[in-house]
Order: structure tokens, then sequence, then C-alpha cells
């Protein structure tokens, strides 16, 4: 399963004009080829990983906090809290699988989508669920939403991070296929001209 592909040329779009370094126009090296340099982010990956295994031990948490306190929430947070826990399950398990593919494969759009996700719709609404007073929140809710948004923003940070890095090896990619294009094609008619004519003016100047 992948993005369609117009969200795919939106997010690819997003991240060139994001995150491409306009100061780096080629490898640093003269031996680092844009083809072989691995980009993926091992810290991110790690932390993609317990987040998969965190992710149901907060869900039950929640659930259960929710099902204790329920009676004493007013109607207006028992319909935030039951609406924000169905949109954060779904979004969890879209957001951890466009980071899997979006840095395992470093595939820009996937992993654009995944640091979006994150920043604009999981982090503040643990955010929300960690520091609104007015959904009575119990001890274990706090410990479990703290960790969870420490997650959340090492992922925000190291997602950006690679997705500088993805960006700007594909952009020196696009290049030097440029410049290899060029120095591939036939000399240009007038030039070669130019370069006769004068080679044969040089030789009539000659003694």
């Amino acid at each position: 399963m992948s993005l369609p592909e117009p969200l795919r040329r939106r997010l690819g779009s997003f991240s060139r004009t994001v995150f491409t370094d306009s100061q780096r126009t080629g490898p640093r090296d003269p031996g680092d080829s844009a083809d072989n340099e691995v980009v993926s982010s091992l810290p991110l990956q790690m932390s993609l990983y317990f987040n998969v295994y965190f992710f149901p031990f907060w869900w039950l948490s929640i659930v259960v906090m929710l099902h204790l306190k329920y009676p004493d929430l007013s109607d207006y947070y028992k319909f935030i809290l039951v609406t924000i826990m169905i949109l954060t399950s779904l979004i969890e398990v879209i957001r951890l699988y466009l980071g899997y593919m979006g840095n395992l494969q470093e595939k820009v759009p996937e992993l654009a989508g995944f640091w979006l996700l994150t920043l604009l719709l999981q982090l503040p609404t643990i955010l929300f669920l960690l520091f609104n007073e007015g959904l009575k929140i119990q001890p274990l809710e706090r410990a479990v939403n703290s960790i969870f948004a420490v997650f959340l923003t090492f992922q925000v940070i190291a997602a950006f991070v690679t997705l500088k890095r993805m960006v700007n090896k594909l952009a020196t990619h696009f290049r030097l296929k440029e410049f290899d294009q060029l120095k591939e094609q036939p000399m240009p008619v007038f030039y070669s001209l130019g370069k006769e004519e004068g080679a044969v003016s040089m030789a009539g100047g000659d003694p």
C-alpha cells in the first residue's frame, strides 16, 4: 500500500520547498556519491520501533482511565475524549506506517506525511490531553501522555533532519544527472565551426 500519486506529488513538492538546502550544490567529498549515500535515520527508526510497542499500552491505559472517570466528566468533555481516542488511534496507525516506509525506504513523500501528521495532529492532541485540567487528568494518564509527548517531540526533530538529508541527496543526484547529460550531448555546430576557423587562421599565420 502506498500514498495516492496526487498526494505523493504534493508532499514531494512541499518537501523540496521546505527542506532543500540551497547552499549545497553537490556531494561534500569527491568520492561521495549521491547514489550510495545512506540517509535513513537509525535514531528515528529506533524511536518508531519502541513507539509501536508503547502505543498499545498507552491506548489501554487511556481507555481504562476514561472508563473510570467517565461518569464525572461533563457531556462536552465526554464527546471530546471519545472523539480524540478514535481519531488518535487511526492517525497513529497511519503515522507509524508512513514513518517506517519513509525512513527505511528513503521515500520523501511518505516521510513528509509522517512529519506533518506528527507535528500538526498527534503532538497538539497529546499536549491537550496532558495539560487540560478540565479532563480530570489521572496520574497514569499524565505519565503515559508525557512519555508519548517525548516520543513525538523527538520524532518531529529527527524526521526534520532526515528529510533535509533525503531532499538534498535527491537534489544532488538530479544536478549530477543533468551534468552527465550535458557532457553526453554533441558539441553545437556553430561552436565546432568556430574552433575549425580559428585553427585555420592560426595555421595560415605561421611562417
